[in-house]
């Protein structure tokens, strides 16, 4: 079998703010034997669709007439022989891992089984999940922007009502005025700040009670000092994970706050790589890592950085917050190793849009996912949505 052709596609999709488009970015590699394999590039929020495509142009170059099955031999010419696979970063690395990915759709296709088979086989049949960011709501179709406690309370309750027993919420990104990530919350937090984010924290741990898990998601918004502020403020709430709360990259400040925070950390969806990995695992300094396949280096380097990181007893989760293609395989990893907490139901995959783009739809029910057993990863994108999407690129010998 060897690679004939490429397809990129950026796709169109709602705003999931004001003024960030969400765009996924997915790659289809084809084959001589008429097997197709679809990968999504995890920068369809921020600023990045754009530099995904064109890195999966270039990169394309170097999978021509190679066999897709060969997973581990394409990650390896792609990290060493394209320069700066070594110096990595989202955008080469988001690139790579789609480019993996949909290497691993082929050869599960073409034997018939899905990838957690290929991948060491299921470890549970179910993937307990949680409803992620309900700071923006908790809708479908519709992205709010709540202020008050109590709005973060409601859109709690609303995810409990559908059977999650574990929400994720940003008590700090959204201003008193109700704009996102206007505030410079680094140096410290003033006292009017800090009753704020309290007491929308506590209007959701009062509303779901204590048999359901609050996972806080800073985004990194926060420095050292308005980090233990917050830490401190809530550590009676009972907290499960404490994601990003300074930034990301900072392995020396991370160690710092770990030490000194009474909720365990997270984070991982801007660390790539299982370099990128080792000194927050060799440092103890997360609590439960969060990789994203769609930029950590793919379903390959992703499972090498879970199996590091069960050496070091630390649980996982992927970071999704993409399209269904990113979704689908975070199910088929999350199903096999053995340090599975929790999987990550972003409010994105509540619009139609996205769930209309797939030719299959995935769905928690009662707060858990089951796992896709159909061939390779379990998902493609409809021909419609290919037709249809913003930015369409063909490359072939």
């Amino acid at each position: 079998m060897k690679i004939t052709s490429i397809d990129i596609f950026q796709m169109g999709q709602p705003r999931n703010t004001e003024t960030k488009p969400y765009n996924a970015v997915v790659v289809r590699i084809n084959t001589d034997e008429g097997i197709h394999g679809f990968g999504e590039v995890g920068l369809a929020y921020g600023a990045g669709s754009s530099a995904g495509v064109g890195m999966l142009k270039d990169l394309s170059y170097f999978l021509l007439g190679e066999n897709p099955e060969n997973v581990e031999a394409i990650w390896e010419k792609l990290f060493r022989k394209t320069f700066w696979g070594m110096g990595g970063g989202p955008v080469v690395y988001g690139a790579m891992s789609a480019i993996d990915i949909a290497c691993w759709d082929i050869k599960g296709k073409a034997l018939g089984v899905p990838v957690h088979r290929l991948l060491g086989g299921k470890t549970r049949d179910k993937l307990r999940t949680y409803a992620s960011q309900i700071q923006f709501g908790w809708e479908a179709d519709k992205s709010l922007r709540l202020v008050q406690p109590e709005e973060y309370a409601e859109a709690a309750l609303k995810a409990v009502s559908e059977g999650y027993d574990c929400v994720k919420v940003d008590p700090a990104g959204m201003t008193a005025e109700g704009v996102w990530g206007a505030a410079n919350l680094e140096p410290c937090l003033s006292p009017k700040q800090l009753k704020l984010f309290y007491n929308r924290t506590k209007a959701v741990r009062d509303a779901v009670g204590s048999d359901v898990d609050i996972i806080l998601e800073m985004h990194s918004y926060l420095g050292m000092n308005s980090a233990r502020q917050f830490a401190e403020s809530v550590k009676e709430l009972g907290c499960l994970f404490y994601e990003e709360p300074i930034h990301p990259m900072s392995v020396d400040s991370m160690d710092r706050l770990a030490r000194q925070s009474p909720i365990p950390l997270a984070g991982g969806e801007r660390i790539y790589t299982r370099w990128g990995f080792k000194p927050f695992l060799d440092r103890q300094i997360f609590g439960l890592i969060q990789p994203d396949l769609g930029l950590c280096g793919g379903l390959t380097e992703g499972k090498k950085i879970c199996d590091m990181a069960n050496t070091h007893h630390v649980p996982v989760q992927c970071h999704v917050a993409g399209g269904p293609i990113a979704l689908a395989a975070a199910l088929q990893l999350e199903s096999v190793i053995p340090n599975f907490c929790i999987h990550e139901h972003h409010g994105v995959a509540l619009w139609e849009a996205g769930l209309d783009s797939a030719i299959h739809s995935y769905l928690p029910k009662d707060g858990f996912f089951d796992v896709p057993d159909l061939p390779g990863i379990g998902q493609e994108l409809t021909e419609k949505a290919m037709s249809e999407a913003l930015v369409h690129l063909h490359i072939e010998e």
